[in-house]
């Protein structure tokens, strides 16, 4: 996989002003006993045609962070600190989507904000036709718009992710489930968001699947403006996809900054266990390493840095201080939270590690 593609570098939309901005987001599962901590003090701005990726392995977090972002969570989880700033493109003054009821959140949803849920097929309404489902979210939004419009604009939308207009009379267990994906993705879309939010969109399709749906991602954004939160639990799909990447670990953003900066120069040991687990592409062969032990238990979270018992570079205050989220490296944006860059011994490069940046 290439970092920073040339069919990438053009598709790129150019960063506008502030979309979301995200922060202090902390969320709760309030179930019985001592309340779990399941993203904690979350904080990062995404702009306009931006695409910002959020990796990490399960469990940490990141389907958390997106239901309180989208406003979908259910109880026992609680939002209990934090602001979700939404900057319209009106231009009016932001509004916390934290303080707005069930109500209020309805304007926001599909015209400005709409997610793209992983499997697609329990997402549509299996009793439903793909254009039916398009035409009730279309009219839901235009009162004026006819049946007959809805049902066009449908086979348009369709069209637009490369699905024949005539399938629009499909049940959604006649389309593939590399269609299907592609369905909810047009879904998403047909109300002109100004953000949406992709939950491993790409996680049930085989690799060419995948690749076409990216790439109708990446042209989709050049040409509509809007921005994107893109889950995965896949780092290398984020480096040749997203502008910015968020990694996760244990509920907190550990590193954060540009694809290309993440990739070559790693400042936080499991962004760097995370990009070595992935065998380059055009390459001498080595011999991989993957990231010892499992997540931490979060009912249960170990002091200090979370990472420390897992962590080959653990040093001296690891188990007992929790290190801040910091600017580390050259680059602007490019922020760390772990004491070896604290002390001036940033993480390092890997031996194997190609030049140019291909994979």
């Amino acid at each position: 996989m290439t970092v920073r593609t040339e069919r990438h570098t053009q598709a790129m939309a150019p960063a506008g002003r502030a979309v979301l901005e995200v922060s202090g987001l902390t969320v709760e599962y309030a179930g019985g006993g001592v309340p779990v901590r399941a993203c904690s003090d979350i904080s990062f701005t995404l702009r306009r045609g931006e695409i910002l990726g959020v990796a990490g392995e399960s469990g940490s977090g990141k389907s958390t962070l997106i239901t309180a972002l989208t406003r979908l969570q259910r109880p026992p989880a609680v939002t209990t600190a934090g602001r979700i700033l939404f900057h319209g493109r009106d231009g009016g003054p932001p509004v916390d989507l934290v303080t707005l009821d069930s109500g209020q959140l309805r304007r926001y949803r599909w015209t400005a904000l709409s997610i793209v849920l992983q499997s697609a097929m329990d997402a549509l309404n299996p009793v439903m036709r793909i254009g039916a489902q398009f035409a009730d979210v279309l009219r839901a939004r235009d009162r004026s718009m006819g049946k007959r419009a809805a049902w066009t604009r449908a086979a348009e939308l369709l069209a637009m992710v490369g699905i024949s207009a005539d399938r629009s009379r499909d049940y959604p267990h006649q389309l593939s489930g590399g269609m299907r994906q592609r369905a909810a993705i047009a879904l998403a879309l047909a109300c002109r968001p100004e953000l949406v939010v992709m939950d491993e969109p790409t996680t049930a399709v085989d690799v060419v699947m995948q690749r076409q749906i990216l790439a109708q991602v990446l042209n989709l954004r050049r040409e509509l403006g809007f921005a994107v939160i893109f889950v995965t639990h896949d780092l290398s799909l984020l480096l040749e996809l997203a502008d910015r990447i968020a990694i996760m670990y244990a509920g907190r953003v550990v590193e954060v900054g540009e694809a290309a900066a993440l990739y070559h120069s790693p400042k936080h040991p499991y962004t760097q266990g995370l990009r070595d687990s992935f065998p380059p592409l055009h390459a001498p062969l080595r011999t991989l390493h993957g990231i010892p032990g499992t997540p931490p238990d979060l009912r249960r979270p170990p002091d200090g840095c979370p990472f420390h018992p897992r962590c080959a570079r653990r040093t001296e205050g690891c188990d007992r201080r929790l290190p801040a989220l910091l600017p580390v490296g050259p680059r602007p944006g490019h922020e760390a939270a772990c004491l070896l860059n604290e002390t001036g011994t940033a993480t390092g490069n890997h031996s194997g590690e190609t030049e140019g940046g291909s994979r």
